[in-house]
């Protein structure tokens, strides 16, 4: 083993060690006090935003001279705005009744035995994400909600920013006598090291992703700790024969330009044949400067439209791009989606109850739409606070992951003597 494989290792497992024994006291903590550590945190990143923006800076004049693309560099980005909002969130998570402890079941047998569900920490939960530092503040906060620690592993694209942040959330914590370990920041930023974070299954009890569709593959192949994946999201809007005009193209621009480098905003539009308003709705991206590529149709019916290749159909572009295909029927749309889609968020734009109930059933997804944008799909949108990621997958959680997400369950019995 070489030098920099021992520091690698002794940073994964002092940060381990100390994430581990902050999730035991983590645990026990009152719901008044993990909120008071929230509202410190919130009052600190005000306190320290200056720091917080500088750092970022360094991390936007970095991303700037590699060459990041400017969706990359939005996501990245911070102002004083985006830290406001943060603050925002922390305390509206205060606000949120703490899941720790709820009973969600209960029953008793005709021995006698009394049965009763409660929800408990998952424990140790590990985050890996790109170029987000918010992540980093709604992590972390959903987290100490939920009474477990966290290791966070951003992109070295963040570093600054993040290691910024989790100061703040340090500082905060200290102040009100939880442990600062309860956060612990992953700053080698190698993928050496994440490979290592990946198969940490003495300390972590769950392994979430969150970012492009390659590092998602790469966790789910690497990981031996179990993984919830928060996937990419190449998502549809279906305009039906029926669709109001105004309507669907207000919807369709929305959901491909309201902010074009996140998981939920739409990445295909597909148009029944027979609708008549596709110049139109080509145009109105168009004039929203977004690059449009088209099956044979489309760019026949459409000027300045590319011909779509195959790989366009399974693209999550991430910028102000969309790929457009007429489609002959409600069938045609949903076979489409299902093949192509990544089970993140569909919409259909339909008049007709009967089109829309069979592409609400029919679509495999996350979070199904009918006459609304995709870029709801959000945690804060469908009331659960902030949220870790969007669950794309079927076990323990789908869409949005809100508080209870991040809880299991135990079965706690009562008796009086009761021996089998």
């Amino acid at each position: 083993m070489t030098h920099l494989d021992t520091a690698y290792s002794d940073e994964l497992k002092i940060k381990g060690q100390s994430a581990k024994s902050a999730a035991a006291l983590l645990a026990a903590a009152s719901s008044a006090l993990k909120n008071q550590a929230l509202t410190a945190i919130a009052e600190k990143l005000v306190d320290r935003q200056a720091d917080v923006l500088e750092a970022n800076r360094l991390d936007l004049e970095n991303g700037r001279v590699a060459g990041m693309a400017e969706s990359l560099l939005d996501r990245l980005r911070l102002d004083e705005k985006r830290v406001t909002d943060m603050a925002s969130a922390l305390r509206e998570l205060v606000r949120l009744p703490d899941p720790v402890g709820e009973e969600t079941e209960s029953w008793s047998r005709p021995n006698g035995l009394a049965l009763t569900k409660v929800r408990v920490p998952l424990g140790v939960v590990g985050i890996i994400y790109e170029a987000r530092p918010n992540v980093t503040v709604d992590a972390a906060a959903l987290c100490l909600k939920t009474g477990n620690a966290v290791i966070l592993r951003g992109s070295s694209s963040a570093i600054h920013s993040n290691m910024a942040l989790v100061s703040v959330i340090h500082e905060a914590l200290e102040l009100t006598g939880l442990p600062a370990g309860a956060v612990q920041l992953v700053e080698d930023t190698s993928r050496e090291t994440a490979s290592r974070l990946f198969r940490m299954n003495d300390v972590l009890d769950v392994l979430i992703p969150r970012g492009s569709a390659g590092l998602i593959r790469t966790v789910v192949a690497q990981a031996t700790v179990p993984v919830i994946e928060t996937g990419a999201g190449n998502c549809h809007v279906y305009i039906d024969s029926s669709a109001d005009p105004e309507m669907a193209i207000r919807i369709a621009v929305n959901a491909k330009t309201q902010r074009p480098s996140v998981c939920n905003a739409a990445e295909t539009i597909l148009v029944h044949e027979s609708w008549p308003h596709l110049n139109n709705l080509v145009q109105a991206l168009q004039w929203e400067g977004v690059l449009v590529h088209g099956d044979e149709a489309v760019c026949s019916a459409a000027d300045g439209v590319l011909l779509a290749e195959e790989d366009d159909w399974a693209t999550e572009f991430l910028d102000l791009e969309v790929a457009v295909r007429l489609v002959p029927t409600t069938e045609a749309a949903i076979s489409h989606i299902n093949r192509y889609g990544t089970r993140h968020s569909e919409s259909i734009v339909s008049a007709s109850s009967e089109e829309a109930s069979r592409f609400l059933a029919g679509v495999d997804a996350a979070a199904v739409y009918h006459n609304a944008s995709t870029r709801f799909t959000d945690g804060f949108e469908f009331g659960f606070g902030a949220e870790l990621g969007i669950s794309t997958q079927k076990l323990h959680a789908r869409g949005p992951m809100g508080l209870t997400a991040l809880t299991s369950e135990k079965t706690i019995i009562r008796g009086n003597g009761q021996c089998k």
